[in-house]
């Protein structure tokens, strides 16, 4: 099992979702930094549970605690590791149904790859759980970012049938990004997320759920970031993105739209401002050949519906051998598209990070 990442900066996630507790270890930092602790905290309560009906009701405060690698508020070289503390687990659930895989879930093939040693409690290791520690990451990336005036923001572009409009892809504002954060669903237009929130509702009293579009913006990055063939600006960020739990799939710029157009209508011109080289239109998302353009970063990402659903399934016992149905217990998103936001622009300062 792969839980390390990165090349100049090494992220090491450990943990499961009904365990003591979930973490991460951040090797490589520069000695010195001063983390803003409460603009951490605030990150990672924009990812926690049990803060509306919109999500699930598992209540974690998600609170973290730093155990190596900060000294006087600021870095000091070792590897920093923070710890979080499971204690709002209901394994029980779980217990019951022990040896009956869960559709839609890692149960089956990760039962068949660690030889049925894997906690199935919750999801273990495969669950979105992990992505706390992976938030906590990213607080710390953002802020090494901002100072080099990196700004990442993201809003719901769509959930379901119910859309908002994309961000404007050559002119992203700061103000716009760091407003988005503090919404308790992020849309542009305010009637798009009382819609969605609606939906989410009625899905959720059917028991069922969900799927969504989340739309990520990066501004201010340098010209030419990305290190191409393997390690491409696009390459990077989408190893990370395709890490999250329940993501299906990512487009940058126009994506899969580019396929019905011509080359003469997606061409990115250039053109002086100021003395900045800049592109008329932002077609392919900031990146040309795996570097960065200068112009916004811009890549979309699709989230699946939430599996675990109060709805009769069918399946089988892997111990018995036979087909039966399950009935999914316990406490899970109707839409998970909510809490994956701040995951995804954790994940995007990790990659850039490691690069810059």
């Amino acid at each position: 099992m792969s839980a390390t990442w990165g090349s100049k900066i090494k992220y090491t996630i450990f943990g499961e979702s009904h365990g003591d507790s979930i973490g991460i270890v951040i090797d490589g930092l520069t000695a010195g930094f001063k983390i803003d602790l409460e603009e951490v905290e605030f990150e990672m309560k924009r990812r926690a549970p049990g803060t509306s009906e919109l999500v699930t009701a598992r209540e974690e405060k998600d609170r973290f605690e730093i155990v190596s690698g900060l000294f006087n508020g600021r870095t000091n070289g070792a590897p920093l590791c923070a710890l979080i503390r499971n204690n709002n687990q209901t394994s029980a659930d779980y217990n019951k149904t022990k040896n009956i895989i869960r559709s839609g879930h890692a149960d089956y093939p990760a039962f068949i790859k660690h030889n049925g040693f894997n906690d199935y409690r919750g999801g273990g290791h495969f669950s979105g759980r992990i992505t706390a520690p992976i938030v906590f990451a990213g607080a710390v990336a953002k802020q090494i970012l901002r100072i080099k005036g990196i700004a990442i923001g993201s809003h719901i572009l769509q959930i379901g049938t119910e859309k908002d409009v994309a961000f404007d892809s050559v002119n992203v504002k700061l103000d716009d990004l760091d407003s988005l954060k503090h919404k308790k669903l992020p849309t542009i237009e305010l009637e798009t997320a009382e819609a969605m929130e609606q939906l989410i509702i009625k899905t959720k009293g059917k028991n069922d759920s969900v799927g969504g579009i989340i739309e990520t913006a990066v501004i201010n990055l340098p010209v030419g970031l990305g290190e191409p063939f393997f390690d491409s600006l696009e390459s990077q960020i989408s190893h990370l993105i395709f890490s999250i739990p329940g993501v299906k799939g990512i487009e940058f710029g126009f994506g899969f739209g580019l396929a019905e157009k011509k080359g003469s209508e997606i061409m990115d011109e250039y053109y002086i401002d100021n003395d900045y080289i800049k592109t008329y239109y932002n077609n392919n998302g900031g990146m040309l050949g795996g570097l960065s353009t200068g112009m916004p970063l811009l890549f979309k990402v699709v989230v699946k519906p939430t599996s675990s659903i109060k709805q009769k399934q069918r399946t089988v016992d892997v111990k018995t051998k036979t087909n039966v149905e399950i009935e999914v217990s316990g406490r899970h998103d109707p839409c998970i598209v909510l809490r994956a936001v701040p995951v995804i622009e954790a994940m995007t300062a990790m990659a850039i990070l490691d690069l810059v």
